[in-house]
Formats: C-alpha cells, structure tokens, sequence
C-alpha cells in the first residue's frame, strides 16, 4: 500500500512538473529536422534538388562502411556488408532538411513506390502559386500529373495541389493554401506550414 502511494507521489511529481504533454512524447521533441532518401545517383539527386527544386547544398559526407562487424546492421538495420558511398543534406527554402543517400549493399532492391504502396511516400513542397510552379516544372521537363487541383471540399478546402516525379521515380507535390484551409477554423492543432515559419 505504502509502495502504491509512494508511486503515485512520484507520478504526480514527475508529470506535474514536465507538463502532461511529455507522458506521451520523445522527451525534448521539437519538430521535424529531415527526410532522408536514398536515390539511385547521387549527381542527378542533387541537381535535381538544387537546379530544379531550388533547394541548396549544405553539405556532403561519406563513405561509410565496416568490412568486419555488424556496425551497419546494429545501427541502421541494413545488410551488414551495405556501404553508404555518400550523403548529401539539402535545405529547402523554410521548411525542413532532405538528406540524400547513396548505397550499395548485397541485398538491394529497386522499389520506386507508387503513392498507393504500403512503405510509399511523397515530399511536399509549399508553393506560392500552384499554376505558375506547373508550368516552370513542365518547361525542365519534370513529369507532372493532373493539376493544378482546387480542393473545394472538406477539412482540407483552401488548398491547391500537383503531383510531379522526380527522374529516377521519387514521388513529390507542390501544395499552396494562401488563404488556410477550412479545418484551421476552431482547430485546437494548426499544422505548421513553410508559409508561416514562426508559427
């Protein structure tokens, strides 16, 4: 009983002085710093990135590799004789960072997933102007899809979108929302957007 008591002093303590948000997050948690892909050239990604995207080079490092051990497999979960040739870390305009792998390992496969594709992903980029980022894509001669497209309806309202595609397969998005989207009015949570970085 006393043991009982004890712990639950303690869990007050603890909670009442770290604030009820903490019970249920990575201590320390502030935001999200990058998304890290591997790409299958290192040269074309970072073009692509830097002369297309406009994102720009901070820096690049690399390789790594353990010849002998399990340092690869312990560490990133990969075949243990994978080696990381290089990575490359870009930022983009006043979002968060892309960090750019190139691997070799004896176990590789080629994925390039569809958005549909359970482990799929996109990477979206917030534009000022959906119509005018469509045609520049479409002048360097990036595959783009059906857009610019008004959403009109729903939480997401306000927002207008394009899916374009990278060289080697990598899916990504230009989104624009000058005005906010319908869910922002009365939302206890409003998601953090490169168009309002301090919030």
């Amino acid at each position: 009983m006393k043991t009982t008591i004890r712990f639950a002093v303690l869990a007050a303590t603890v909670l009442g002085s770290a604030g009820m948000a903490s019970a249920s997050s990575i201590p320390g948690m502030r935001g999200h710093d990058h998304t890290g892909i591997t790409v299958p050239d290192m040269k074309q990604a970072v073009d692509f990135f830097t002369e297309v995207v406009g994102c720009k080079k901070a820096m690049s490092f690399g390789p790594f590799a353990d010849d002998k051990g399990t340092f690869m497999q312990d560490l990133l979960g990969v075949d243990p004789k994978a080696v990381i040739e290089q990575v490359t870390m870009v930022r983009c305009g006043t979002g968060s960072n892309i960090e750019l792998f190139k691997y070799t390992a004896p176990d590789q496969k080629d994925l390039t997933a569809k958005n549909s594709d359970i482990g799929g992903f996109h990477i979206a980029f917030y534009v000022d102007d959906v119509a005018a980022a469509k045609a520049y894509l479409d002048a360097k001669g990036v595959k783009t899809r059906l857009g610019p497209l008004p959403v009109k309806e729903g939480p997401a309202a306000g927002q207008t979108i394009l899916y374009f595609q990278a060289p080697w397969g990598l899916q990504l998005e230009a989104i624009s929302y000058p005005d906010g989207m319908a869910y922002e009015k009365g939302a206890e949570t409003v998601l953090w957007s490169p168009k309002n970085p301090e919030k």
